[in-house]
């Protein structure tokens, strides 16, 4: 009887080589199962609903105040000296990809000094014509085809930057968007003064800027969203329920990933994505805006 043991059903322990079929075989089927579908977003008809979207190197490759100077030189609102100064602002805005508070600040006192004394209707107009003139090329598709979503899916959508409300508007208006956040610059009987009225909506004051918003247009912000690309709007997306970080800079993105939030990133190229620009346009901008810089200079010797 001995014999035919083999033929008597053994309860056997598992093995090392089952545990692992086992496994391996459970998390194919995982892997390979259905995952829910993720909730159609933006929700269409969501009338407490909202999208704020930050303007610089989010919606527009590089900053509006010095594409709206470059427009005012060309106009002969200022001399060459504070184009060199706009040219440089301007190459180390596209190669660091970031918002240096100094040269921000640097940049709208120039323009504040510039637009002294303008009537607010010229400004408006001839903001227009720079918009198309240097702008109008530079907006991100990808960024554009988001705001897009939004107005399709019935709701609001508004740009907030420190750029001037006046340059804000006209953009949020060519975009077809709901309306636009801005730095207030002071004026009297329709002239600029050279003053701001407060301080630059910027860091915390745009966050203050979208909470009064909502506030006074009854919107839900659990539900709304921000886009921005730039570590200084962290206030401003964390008000909302659906923050995305676009074309972020290392902060931003360091943070976004650690909460968990949306990245979307337009620009080419792993290095580029680093410092904020493509990288044949981080030589170019730098090496153009330099360029300018020492030719200017050395016309005025």
């Amino acid at each position: 009887m001995a014999a035919l043991g083999w033929l008597t059903p053994h309860r056997r322990s598992a093995t090392a080589r089952s545990v692992l079929a086992g496994e391996a075989s459970a998390e194919a089927a995982r892997k390979t199962s259905q995952p829910a579908p993720e909730p159609q977003f933006p929700v269409p008809g969501d009338e407490h609903a909202a999208a704020f979207f930050d303007l610089d190197n989010t919606v527009m490759q590089g900053a509006a105040i010095f594409h709206f100077g470059r427009g005012l030189y060309k106009r002969k609102f200022f001399q060459r000296r504070e184009l060199a100064r706009f040219a440089w602002q301007q190459a180390w805005f596209r190669l660091a990809g970031v918002e240096d508070p100094e040269h921000m600040q640097d940049a709208r006192d120039s323009a504040l000094s510039i637009v002294k004394g303008h009537r607010v209707s010229e400004l408006m107009t001839i903001g227009e014509e720079i918009y198309d003139e240097y702008m109008a090329d530079r907006i991100w598709p990808g960024t554009r085809a988001l705001a897009q979503a939004h107005l399709d899916a019935g709701q609001r959508v508004w740009l907030v930057t420190a750029a001037p409300v006046e340059t804000a508007t006209i953009i949020a208006r060519r975009l077809g968007l709901t309306g636009a956040l801005g730095t207030v610059a002071e004026s009297v009987d329709g002239v600029y003064t050279g003053k701001l009225v407060g301080e630059p909506l910027h860091g915390p004051a745009k966050a203050e800027a979208v909470r009064a918003l909502a506030a006074a247009e009854g919107l839900d912000l659990s539900r709304c969203a921000a886009y921005s690309d730039s570590h200084n709007d962290i206030p401003m997306l964390s008000l909302v329920g659906h923050p995305y970080a676009i074309n972020p800079d290392a902060k931003l993105r360091r943070y976004a990933r650690e909460r968990e939030w949306r990245l979307r990133d337009y620009r080419t190229g792993r290095k580029a994505a680093k410092v904020g620009i493509p990288a044949a346009a981080g030589v170019g901008a730098i090496a153009g805006g330099t360029a300018a810089a020492v030719a200017l200079h050395r016309r005025r010797r």
